[in-house]
């Protein structure tokens, strides 16, 4: 069997990543360059969080002469002369964050997680060598009244705009993969976290403020629980999915481990050596109260095992942060 990130006959030859200056994107571009592929990244630098945050993600990858950098969004490209010669694409761009998406900035998810999403496959359809497309999903798909562990086919009810605009972007794979056979692959990732996190998700709110000495902002309780994936697990999954996956299948990847915020808290302090100051607020409209992932058709069918422990992964989101600020 192929390692991970390896085709069966070598290696990768050409990738597409969208969203190549994120927190994910860029880590499997990284990836991807270092495995011997050639990779056109593809971002439109929204303005969800600063673009300095992302140009630095981007700042090895823009080193590399086997890496070309296109600054547009999806709608605005010439989607069948980039596939023309693609094996794979990863399809990592996305309007992020759950609390974001109500109201009138729903149109923004549409737009950049459906509309996009819809025609990078209507383009897809004619890629002459594309062996696969990797979705990246979200476990926000599955909302609150799943059983845990959640399994893939549980039926989805999500709790927030992102979670349905996820889910329909799923849909869409699902069903260029039934009618016109697009090689599709949908990964639905449980809390992703490490090095290059986003500066609006929990974890890269909880070190900064504990490395600076400022109080944290705890939506809830702290009961609350999640399964938590570091990053390069999440990336390994990207690169099973592309060589391994089942085409028109859909994967868990979770960290293997369901922990609530408290005990996150703790962790923390041990890493930091500071104990983090709180203020409480009420969960937010949306917030998932638990998420849990079953991997077992992960593990089964692409191999895929988590191998970084959460105080660990936390740690090394520590130092990168300790790093940049």
């Amino acid at each position: 069997m192929p390692a991970a990130g390896a085709r069966a006959d070598g290696a990768f030859v050409k990738a597409l990543v969208t969203g190549c200056a994120g927190f994910i994107g860029s880590t499997v571009a990284d990836r991807l360059i270092a495995d011997g592929a050639d990779v056109v990244g593809v971002d439109s630098f929204t303005d969800y969080y600063p673009r300095t945050a992302k140009e630095r993600n981007l700042s090895a990858a823009l080193k590399h002469p086997r890496f070309r950098f296109l600054e547009s969004r999806i709608q605005d490209l010439d989607l069948p002369d980039l596939l023309r010669d693609c094996t794979h694409v990863f399809h990592l761009a996305a309007q992020a964050g759950v609390r974001k998406s109500w109201g009138r900035d729903f149109s923004i998810y549409s737009t950049n997680n459906i509309e996009a999403t819809q025609l990078l496959l209507e383009a897809s359809r004619d890629a002459p060598v594309l062996e696969r497309l990797v979705y990246s999903s979200s476990s926000s798909v599955y909302g609150d009244r799943v059983a845990m562990p959640m399994r893939e086919d549980a039926l989805p009810e999500p709790v927030s705009p992102y979670g349905v605009s996820k889910l329909a972007a799923e849909h869409l794979c699902n069903l260029y993969f039934v009618n016109f056979a697009v090689p599709t692959v949908s990964l639905r990732y449980f809390t992703v976290y490490g090095p290059r996190q986003r500066p609006d998700m929990a974890f890269h709110r909880f070190l900064r403020a504990t490395i600076e000495d400022e109080p944290i902002t705890l939506y809830g309780d702290g009961g609350q629980t999640r399964d938590f994936t570091f990053v390069a697990d999440a990336v390994n999954a990207n690169l099973l999915a592309a060589t391994r996956g089942v085409p028109g299948r859909v994967y868990n990847i979770g960290g293997g481990s369901r922990v609530s915020i408290n005990e996150v808290l703790d962790m923390i302090e041990r890493v930091a050596g500071r104990r983090p100051r709180v203020n409480l607020d009420p969960a937010q409209k949306g917030d998932m109260r638990h998420t849990y992932a079953d991997t077992s058709r992960a593990r089964e069918e692409l191999g895929y095992e988590p191998t970084v422990g959460l105080e660990a992964g936390l740690a090394a989101e520590f130092h990168w942060l300790t790093g940049i600020l």
